[in-house]
């Protein structure tokens, strides 16, 4: 069982760290795609749409086998984070283009109406009003980062599932350990759908 916490902790870091990636670059992906353009949208929308539609676990082991022998090594948790970051950048990307959609067209009109320079009026006007809106959706695509953890067994991060894996190894008995890490998962997963679900209901109010 401790081992099975520690590996919990592990999928937790994970989670959270990729989390942070897949934010912060969704959000590049998402301005970079809005530019006027084509020598931008063009190659950028390329990458993203190829990230999108090729498999997490591929990149996982593109990431882990293949960069070192171009002379680019990550520990196997960092690599599982910027695996985990650069895939959901690309769907974060897409939540952070509705909510600037979203965003009612007067407030752009109202910005130029007060000469506000175009920075300014993307920090203090757009984007916060598009992350009110897109708050609910990122975090469901958290809980689905979440669940996707196990994929980086694969690398060798020690998280539940490798620990599990580890313990069935040992004991030869694979039903309690598969068994707790999916109880585990439904513990935490559950409960955040649920929060997740009542703060989407009060900011849409």
């Amino acid at each position: 069982m401790p081992d099975l916490l520690k590996g919990l902790w592990i999928t937790v870091q994970a989670t959270i760290y990729g989390s942070l990636v897949s934010f912060a670059l969704g959000l590049v992906w998402a301005l970079l795609l809005r530019s006027p353009s084509r020598w931008v949208t063009w190659p950028v929308s390329i990458v993203v749409e190829f990230i999108r539609n090729t498999p997490l676990l591929v990149q996982l082991f593109f990431l882990f086998f293949v960069l070192p022998s171009w002379g680019l090594t990550f520990a196997p948790l960092t690599t599982g984070v910027i695996g985990l970051g650069l895939h959901y950048s690309t769907y974060t990307s897409e939540v952070y283009r509705a909510g600037i959609d979203g965003v009612p067209p007067g407030q752009w009109e109202a910005a130029t109406a007060l000469n506000l320079p175009r920075r300014r009026t993307w920090i203090a006007v757009i984007l916060p009003q598009a992350f009110r809106r897109v708050v609910p959706a990122l975090g469901n695509y958290v809980i689905a980062m979440f669940k996707d953890t196990p994929m980086l067994a694969g690398i060798t991060v020690a998280d539940m599932l490798f620990q599990a894996n580890s313990i069935s190894a040992t004991t030869f008995d694979y039903l309690e350990p598969i068994t707790v890490v999916g109880i585990l998962f439904v513990v935490i997963s559950y409960p955040t759908s649920l929060l997740l679900r009542a703060l989407e209901r009060r900011l849409v109010r």
